[in-house]
């Protein structure tokens, strides 16, 4: 089965703070062709980006896929306010990497 990574097929897959105590995650594609692809292919979903990120689904509190926009976005709480002692990313803005090299399939 052919596949090819997520940062192939999206123009943007980014993170960033959405207020002090979450993280939004957005994928976005240039071609509906690319997005429904990765939708139909079920590599993002509330139960796998859980797993991605070794956290509880609970910890997610939105998953959404956004047909006008071709884009998936999803949001976790963190576990220490953004800035808080200890805090490994202020900003939020390096989280989206484990994106980058999921496998996905072709349509088949």
């Amino acid at each position: 089965m052919n596949t090819r990574k997520l940062s192939e097929l999206a123009k943007t897959i980014r993170s960033k703070n959405a207020g002090v105590d979450k993280i939004t995650f957005d994928i976005i594609f240039t071609e509906r062709a690319s997005y429904e692809r990765v939708k139909k292919s079920r590599v993002l979903t509330r139960d796998t980006v859980a797993k991605l990120y070794g956290i509880a689904p609970e910890r997610i509190s939105d998953f959404v896929e956004f047909n006008p926009a071709n884009a998936i976005k999803f949001t976790i709480y963190r576990l220490q306010p953004s800035g808080s002692p200890g805090d490994p990313d202020i900003f939020g803005s390096q989280q989206y990497a484990p994106l980058l090299d999921i496998d996905v399939p072709e349509d088949g």
